[in-house]
């Protein structure tokens, strides 16, 4: 993941709108301060930096360039510390601006945050602050009000497919069509995540295809699924409850999982209108009492019952 990370803006894939507007911030110089927020590995921390090296060279990187993580402390007297010193101070030879990169700022106390926004309006002549974060909704409304906000969506499977390429030729790594497919199914648009299955199941397996993606991530695969299914709804009772567990056992997957991918199922297959909405209710119930944290053996019996229900409504319509 480090090794591929984007090193300068031409290098990022996706975004090209936000890039392009921050690329016209940087050449005119009149960069603002910067709010990134959006899911992981969506290219936030990648698209600063390559910001910053754009912007300073590398002997001047370490005293223009002041980066804080969730892991580092950012508590008040940080805020009021050195990152206030570091803002305040000018730079004696070189005019333009400091950066002052807070990454994961959603982790930051609200008392941090509010000490900040003094510190970011006192020091915008000589600093930029740009704010890192997955929610939008835990920045509080005065930095938001402060910042340029650009969102990072999770990426296309367009986007992302030839970058995988580009790391699976490198890394001459023997990958299938329906191994891509996984990859990209799986990561939901986490490039970090993508590159981070692609590595483990090339290690584990050698050859990445669609089953080995799956069985590395502890994903049930499409035709376990089916075949689930099926046993639901084909089967009694105590027939499908102990196929399912068996398969449950064997391949070790989470009942939430199952009730995932069963969902995706559900909304393919041809059900009545009025009997899928009763079936879409139970699965949501299920899911909840799952969250809950309850026992996997009456939830999955709960699961198996409403498929049963569903069937006889079918049945007594029909």
């Amino acid at each position: 993941v480090e090794k591929y990370r984007p090193q300068a803006l031409s290098e990022l894939v996706s975004h090209r709108d936000i890039l392009s507007t921050v690329q016209r911030f940087i050449s005119e110089d009149r960069l603002p301060h910067l709010l990134l927020y959006g899911p992981p590995g969506t290219g936030k921390t990648s698209t600063i930096l390559a910001c910053a090296k754009q912007l300073y060279r590398e002997r001047e990187f370490g005293s223009m360039v002041l980066e804080l993580n969730a892991s580092d402390d950012r508590g008040i007297d940080i805020v009021r510390g050195p990152i206030l010193s570091f803002a305040s101070t000018r730079t004696i030879f070189k005019k333009g601006f400091k950066l002052v990169i807070l990454d994961e700022a959603d982790a930051m106390t609200q008392d941090a945050q509010n000490a900040l926004r003094r510190v970011i309006e006192k020091f915008t002549e000589n600093t930029r602050f740009c704010l890192i974060c997955n929610y939008l909704s835990k920045i509080i409304p005065a930095l938001q009000s402060r910042c340029t906000r650009f969102r990072f969506g999770p990426l296309t499977p367009e986007l992302m497919v030839p970058r995988l390429q580009h790391v699976i030729q490198e890394e001459g790594v023997d990958v299938t069509e329906d191994g891509m497919k996984a990859l990209v199914t799986l990561s939901s648009g986490d490039m970090r995540r993508a590159l981070n299955i692609l590595q483990s199941t090339a290690m584990a397996f050698g050859k990445v295809t669609e089953e080995n993606v799956y069985t590395c991530t502890g994903h049930p695969l499409k035709s376990d699924i089916a075949n689930i299914l099926d046993w639901m709804l084909n089967q009694d009772f105590s027939t499908a409850y102990r196929k399912i567990m068996e398969l449950k056992t064997l391949k070790g997957l989470a009942l939430q999982d199952i009730l995932t991918e069963i969902h995706l199922f559900v909304h393919r297959v041809d059900f009545p209108p009025s009997v899928r909405i009763q079936l879409l209710i139970k699965l949501a119930d299920i899911e909840y009492r799952l969250a809950a944290g309850t026992s996997e053996k009456i939830q999955l019996s709960s699961l198996i019952a409403a498929f049963q229900v569903t069937r006889d409504l079918i049945v007594a319509e029909a």
